[in-house]
């Protein structure tokens, strides 16, 4: 009987998959648990494993193609076993089910009711479920529309018609936050006529590169961000001169013991746990018509890759001490660099850190991450004029520290405590040991 290798669900929001390269080729031996291809998902570029054992005997979906979830990709044979006369229609089939409309499915009313008043928990990362809505079938016309699979999922849900949308992301695909602002039915006829997306305009010798499927969702899930989280940005100076000198002493006697060599990133991050678990409001999440308080600190680290930005978890970091975060983050940064983080490295994340020092960005607001309420923007540490503590000018080292916070969920005070404790921390840097 041949076994079909189908689009696997790599990461928590992934609804599609786009085959970057076969590692293997028809014809060629395969066995269970081996890397067989790679796979770009909405968060970074995956080896998929196959699950079978045999002869690969069929390529269906080639490199540079897209497929949803549970697509057939390939079909293997086992030792000495003949494709069946069929074959082709057992791979129609497969498609065929596929394909099938996910309306179908939701078009059954939700069973059970929400309860009131009481409060419920969540997992650090996880989305309460809203209350139930009455759901309805996709219109023939809706499966004719460039919308994104989540963007089609949530319309069936309150019944709008796609159709009568303007999509605001890539292109003019209609997006969440398109189906999310209109309402119910999606009569967003009473809006004046359509205005165009503005497009570039190039000429022969310019270079125009399909977006891939990792930058489309940045794209959507940033531009959800942006238009939706009201966002808010506080900036606060740090003096740096007490960490710089603390972390050589401490880098010169592991440099003699052969220990671990600690970045300045590392004592950054530690700063940031530290400061959310005394000021735990930022550590939190908008669901709807409640906050999400995550008992645990998932820290979500920006690390810069060729395809575009990761956002990999180190999760429990409030249990973690300065050698296991630093040991986390190489751990991390090497995995996302070789393509070998896996759906559990990006599940659990509460708040975000972005760092640009290393590039020489002074100061910068961030994009929120959703659905965290905030994410926390580091600049490069500048030597400069400063007044000491006797009103004399002289050299210190200045970094500036940057939040950026969803009003829904965060006030300002709440922000400015938070920066204020990681201050504390990062002056005090021997205070993040004990």
């Amino acid at each position: 009987m041949p076994k079909i290798i189908e689009m696997p669900k790599l990461s928590d929001t992934m609804t599609e998959g786009t085959l970057a390269k076969w590692i293997v080729k028809e014809g060629d031996t395969v066995t269970n648990g081996q890397a067989v291809a790679d796979v770009e998902t909405d968060k970074a570029t995956m080896e998929m494993p196959c699950f079978f054992e045999g002869t690969l005997h069929k390529i269906i979906v080639g490199a540079g193609e897209k497929a949803p979830l549970g697509a057939p990709l390939a079909v293997v044979l086992e030792e000495g076993e003949e494709a069946p006369a069929n074959l082709d229609e057992i791979i129609a089939k497969a498609k065929a089910a596929v394909a099938a409309p996910a309306a179908k499915a939701e078009s059954k009313p939700a069973s059970g009711a929400s309860g009131g008043g009481t409060a419920r928990k969540a997992s650090p990362g996880s989305r309460l479920p809203a209350a139930p809505r009455p759901a309805s079938r996709a219109t023939a016309s809706d499966s004719r529309v460039k919308a994104s699979p989540l963007a089609r999922k949530i319309a069936a849900e309150r019944g709008v018609d796609l159709a009568r949308l303007e999509g605001t992301g890539p292109g003019g695909r209609i997006v969440r936050a398109d189906v999310e602002s209109a309402p119910a039915g999606g009569a967003s006829a009473a809006r004046g006529p359509a205005t165009p997306a503005i497009r570039p305009s190039y000429g022969p010798e310019d270079e125009r590169v399909p977006a891939s499927s990792m930058r489309n969702i940045i794209a959507e899930r940033l531009l959800a961000s942006k238009t939706q989280i009201p966002h808010f940005y506080l900036q606060m100076e740090v003096d740096a001169g007490p960490l710089m000198d603390f972390r050589a002493h401490l880098n010169a006697s592991a440099e003699k013991a052969g220990g671990n060599k600690y970045t300045v990133n590392d004592f950054i991050l530690k700063a940031v746990i530290r400061a959310a678990q005394a000021q735990p409001a930022i550590n939190a999440a908008w669901d709807g018509d409640a906050i999400v308080k995550f008992k645990s600190v998932g820290l979500s680290v920006a690390i810069a890759i060729d395809d575009g930005l990761v956002t990999p978890v180190i999760k429990q970091a409030e249990k973690k001490t300065l050698l296991e975060i630093s040991q986390a983050v190489k751990d991390l940064a090497g995995k996302a660099k070789n393509k070998k983080l896996s759906p559990d490295d990006f599940a659990g994340g509460t708040i975000t850190v972005s760092n640009l020092g290393a590039y020489g960005i002074d100061q910068f607001a961030a994009i929120i991450n959703p659905p965290q309420a905030a994410i926390v923007a580091i600049g490069s540490i500048r030597k400069a004029p400063v007044v000491d503590d006797k009103g004399q000018i002289t050299v210190g080292q200045r970094m500036w520290v940057g939040l950026s916070g969803d009003h829904r969920v965060v006030d300002g005070a709440v922000a400015a405590t938070f920066l204020a404790e990681m201050r504390k921390l990062l002056e005090n840097p021997a205070l993040m040991l004990v």
